[in-house]
């Protein structure tokens, strides 16, 4: 497949969102722009969703991973299902009673308002840098399979990536994701089962065997409970998955912002409900496609690990056919996730930080978060060309759930002090907290083999969580 192809793919793709952003950002409001007027079809939003939580992360490190883990990731998104659970039952009725814009305004009215600028802010570094740590990864495969060719310099292909995502978010935001995602997940999901069609057949593998075929696989190996120091071990990741799915869903502004555009609280709960369900059938079909392309390449004898077997394979050894959808649904995964995250960033930071809702009118308000959406845009820019010279070797998708452990900890402390316990904190001393957790999380884990004889791994979030709820008790204010 020529440069040329290549270009005239990616440029009908984004021709399709800018038609569906012209049709659905008529209304210029900021009433649209974060909250889509409260009018969005919940299945749209459950749908739109599984691709905004999977990004092209999932489509490139999850089959990557099953060489060296096997299915264990199961074992995390089993844990999903329990957070979900909570999010659905505790978070979304709390959300829907205070009628928030920002998830995070429920720190004000709980603790004051340091307690709220520092959740928001955990919140802007843990999506900027997520969101930064996607990107990188599918500008890093376009880069290798394209732009190399053309001569164009990766801060440049980062640059028109991102460009691109602004142009059909830039009026209406959230309005214009819901249709935009619901569409990208479609392409994502018709390109892995595509990819799944022709692996399986070029192994011999007819499709009434399939099934039977992956579940008798070694490779296809899901619970360990063997050795609770492994990573791999079932309890440290279920758990593991119960507090990710919290945190990075039910915590998270981006995740949430679409459940609160549904028409009422029941919407939002249909919402969680079938998404859970799609969301945990997924990760097992993408699991299935890294299963056969490791086999794929193991019985070809073809050099492909990690994050570059899918790539690798897709480009040059299983034919332009599948090469087209390997490009659709990894552009449609990566895009389904950062679009949502630039909306979501944006509207954190003009409601959480600059507080516009209170202090400027509504022309004034629209004007600053267009000012704020290209700000956010640019730094992303930056961002992710920075990891180009940082990420060296390891999946990202195990990057990024570490990190994730040490940015949403104090996140995670805050909600549940807030919900869990009647008490008051000195507020000016939770951004201490806030960041204290973390240090002494990381020192911890980098010693916990040591000191005692135990792996954290992704565990790194619950142990960070635990320390901001200890060091709010010691902030508590005294009852009087």
């Amino acid at each position: 497949m020529s440069a040329t192809q290549i270009i005239l793919l990616i440029a009908a793709y984004f021709g399709m969102l800018i038609i569906i952003s012209y049709f659905t950002g008529k209304e210029n409001s900021n009433d649209a722009f974060f909250k889509a007027n409260k009018s969005a079809p919940w299945y749209l939003v459950a749908f739109g969703m599984i691709g905004a939580s999977l990004s092209g992360v999932t489509f490139i490190s999850v089959p990557g991973w099953i060489e060296a883990s096997q299915f264990s990731y199961m074992q995390v998104v089993f844990g999903y299902i329990v957070g979900y659970l909570v999010i659905g039952t505790v978070l979304l009725p709390l959300y829907y009673k205070l009628n928030l814009t920002s998830i995070y305004t429920y720190l004000e009215e709980r603790f004051g308002n340091y307690a709220y600028k520092t959740g928001a802010s955990f919140f802007l570094i843990s999506r900027v840098v997520g969101s930064s740590f996607r990107l990188y990864l599918v500008a890093n495969v376009l880069q290798i399979i394209l732009f190399d060719e053309l001569g164009i310099q990766f801060w440049q292909t980062v640059t028109i990536t991102v460009a691109l995502i602004w142009l059909y978010t830039f009026k209406s935001g959230i309005k214009t994701i819901i249709w935009t995602d619901t569409l990208q997940t479609l392409f994502m999901l018709i390109a892995v089962g595509v990819s799944i069609y022709y692996v399986s057949t070029d192994l011999g593998i007819s499709g009434g065997n399939l099934l039977g075929y992956i579940l008798d696989s070694d490779l296809s190996k899901t619970f360990f409970f063997d050795d609770y120091k492994s990573e791999n071990y079932f309890w440290k990741q279920f758990i593991s998955g119960a507090f990710i799915a919290i945190v990075m869903t039910g915590l998270d502004q981006d995740m949430m912002q679409k459940n609160l555009t549904c028409k009422s609280l029941k919407d939002a709960q249909k919402n969680m409900f079938w998404f859970t369900i799609v969301l945990t059938i997924v990760n097992f079909i993408f699991l299935s496609l890294g299963l056969l392309l490791t086999v794929y390449a193991q019985q070809l004898g073809i050099d492909a690990h990690k994050d570059a077997l899918f790539p690798i394979l897709a480009k040059n050894h299983l034919g332009v056919g599948i090469f087209i959808f390997f490009l659709i649904g990894l552009i449609a995964a990566a895009y389904s996730s950062a679009d949502s995250a630039l909306t979501a960033l944006t509207t954190s930071f003009s409601i959480d930080i600059l507080d516009i809702e209170k202090k400027y009118d509504t022309a004034k308000q629209i004007t600053i978060r267009k000012q704020i959406h290209i700000l956010i845009s640019l730094l992303l820019i930056l961002v992710i060309v920075a990891f180009k010279y940082i990420i060296k070797d390891e999946s990202v998708i195990a990057k990024l759930f570490v990190f994730a452990g040490y940015t949403y900890g104090p996140l995670l402390g805050l909600y549940s002090f807030g919900l869990f316990t009647k008490w008051q904190v000195k507020d000016k001393l939770v951004p201490v907290i806030a960041i204290l957790s973390p240090i002494l999380s990381y020192i911890i884990s980098i010693n916990s083999l040591k000191w005692l004889d135990f792996d954290f791994g992704f565990f790194i979030l619950i142990l960070n969580g635990f320390l901001s709820f200890l060091g709010l008790i010691l902030i508590r204010r005294k009852q009087h």
